[in-house]
């Protein structure tokens, strides 16, 4: 199984970090959404897509094995027309199997049936490949593990990266939609969100992931920021697989609502 995916690298793949914001990012035409088009065609093209969402929490860890993922509306309140809205890339039972081997750190599950892709992941890629012709496979977040699990279990997948895999964490460096100054995307955003998204960055450039992985130390702005952990969590895996030369950019920054960082950080 190694071997076929080897057989087809021709270089190490970079790992993204993608705030991904509203659903409706989908059809929408803004700053973000160009950018992410533009994404797209910059990189090289990946075998297939590892996705890790803010929008799949379970208790365990699992990967999407079925040939065929379904398009998961998992929200509510929104336009007819994003319902409508389908993501038919196929799966890629093969690259779970291979997750789910090279993870020593907890027992991966393989589920066949019961997901597929969600908005963390189909809006995004339906920005960067509208063809959903690159086989997509998604990782669950166990919720009930603190951050420092999911960064080491992330460096499990760093032999992905050599074997034409692109991983990608879909969250939101800051995400309170409590806050959200729904429907002005352009407002101007909260002082605890610039901080928060400053703060990340400046970890970002120095390599601090001790900080990043003990974000919680930060005091009241980290509680502004994520009253929930589960639009963090997925920075914990793109940074986990950065290497000692790995290149670090920002592919887009802004924030939309007030208190969405839409930030977006590509390693290598």
């Amino acid at each position: 199984m190694i071997g076929a995916f080897m057989s087809e690298v021709n270089r190490t793949m970079p790992v993204l970090f993608i705030g991904h914001g509203s659903p409706e990012n989908a059809y929408l035409d803004n700053e973000f959404t160009r950018r992410m088009k533009l994404l797209g065609k910059e990189l090289p093209r990946p075998k297939a897509i590892l996705c890790i969402s803010a929008h799949w929490l379970t208790e365990g860890s699992y990967v999407t094995a079925m040939e065929n993922p379904r398009t998961i509306h998992d929200f509510y309140g929104f336009p007819d027309k994003l319902y409508k809205i389908t993501y038919p890339a196929p799966g890629n039972p093969e690259l779970a199997k291979r997750v789910k081997d090279i993870v020593k750190k907890t027992d991966v599950g393989l589920d066949k049936e019961e997901w597929g892709l969600d908005h963390g992941t189909w809006m995004i890629l339906k920005l960067m490949y509208p063809e959903a012709d690159i086989p997509i496979v998604q990782l669950s977040i166990d919720y009930y593990k603190p951050p420092e699990y999911h960064y080491e279990l992330g460096k499990e997948l760093s032999p992905l990266r050599d074997e034409g895999i692109l991983i990608i964490g879909s969250g939101n460096l800051v995400h309170n939609i409590r806050q959200a100054a729904f429907p002005d995307l352009d407002a101007k955003p909260y002082d605890w969100a610039v901080e928060f998204d400053s703060k990340v960055q400046e970890c970002l450039n120095k390599g601090d992931h001790e900080s990043l992985i003990n974000y919680r130390n930060w005091g009241r702005v980290s509680q502004l920021a994520h009253p929930t952990p589960d639009h963090y969590y997925p920075l914990m895996y793109t940074i986990a697989l950065q290497r000692p030369n790995d290149s670090l950019t920002y592919p887009y920054t802004g924030f939309h609502y007030a208190s969405a960082s839409m930030r977006a950080v590509k390693i290598g």
